[in-house]
């Protein structure tokens, strides 16, 4: 006969296999539906048409918000892709572009500073750079901001650079705002802006007639807020 010891042990063992057995079920399957998602989207946004690609990036923006820091690269490199789309990634039709949509890079953009990857500031670097559109460059300029990291001041001198290259022409409001938050947040990450080329950026936002009162004093209040690092 089995003692009530003997089959206590072996009740406890039997729950111990069941829920390992099932724990190992729960994580296959986790993998393969992630996995499945990941082609989805991944075959989504290389389709066609604008809307497959809109489809693409709410999926993407799902997929982030689950997974955050765990985010698979996958989604990262199909966020490079939809941010060269009508760029890097050309389709002619007739000697026409006809993947040429600003929309669906600006959106890849703002995902990648989700991202916040060395991976993903690389390529928003990438899009700063060859991007002629103001919209997609703001919003590449704000990711920038959200992540953070400003090594050897690179990121603060890549975003002086594109923005100079457009208000030498005409001052963008936009542009200058997307700017200010970027250096901002930049600031509060590495616990101060000490590039004197972005203080003299500020200063010249701050002083020019041609940006709007609100940005001249938003550019004003920043410079008053770096004052007070690295006392």
């Amino acid at each position: 006969m089995f003692s009530l010891k003997r089959i206590f042990i072996l009740v406890i063992t039997a729950v111990i296999i069941s829920t390992a057995a099932f724990a190992q079920s729960t994580v296959e399957e986790s993998y393969l539906r992630e996995s499945i998602e990941l082609m989805i989207i991944r075959e989504t946004a290389r389709s066609n048409t604008r809307d497959q690609k809109l489809i693409a990036l709410e999926y993407i923006d799902e997929n982030i918000k689950r997974n955050g820091a765990n985010t698979s690269d996958e989604v990262r490199q199909t966020l490079d892709f939809l941010a060269r789309e009508g760029k890097g990634s050309v389709t002619r039709e007739n000697n026409r572009v006809v993947n040429n949509y600003p929309d669906i890079r600006r959106q890849a953009a703002k995902y990648l500073g989700q991202m916040k990857s060395a991976e993903a500031q690389k390529a928003l670097y990438d899009i700063i750079m060859d991007e002629n559109e103001p919209t997609v460059i703001q919003e590449a300029i704000k990711s920038l901001g959200e992540i953070g990291r400003n090594e050897n001041n690179e990121t603060v001198n890549r975003i002086i650079f594109v923005t100079r290259s457009f208000n030498r022409t005409n001052p963008d409001d936009l542009m200058a705002i997307a700017v200010i938050d970027a250096f901002e947040k930049i600031a509060n990450h590495n616990n101060g802006i000490r590039d004197p080329e972005a203080i003299k950026l500020l200063n010249e936002i701050s002083v020019n007639s041609g940006f709007k009162t609100v940005v001249r004093e938003r550019a004003r209040q920043l410079l008053a807020k770096l004052r007070s690092y690295g006392g």
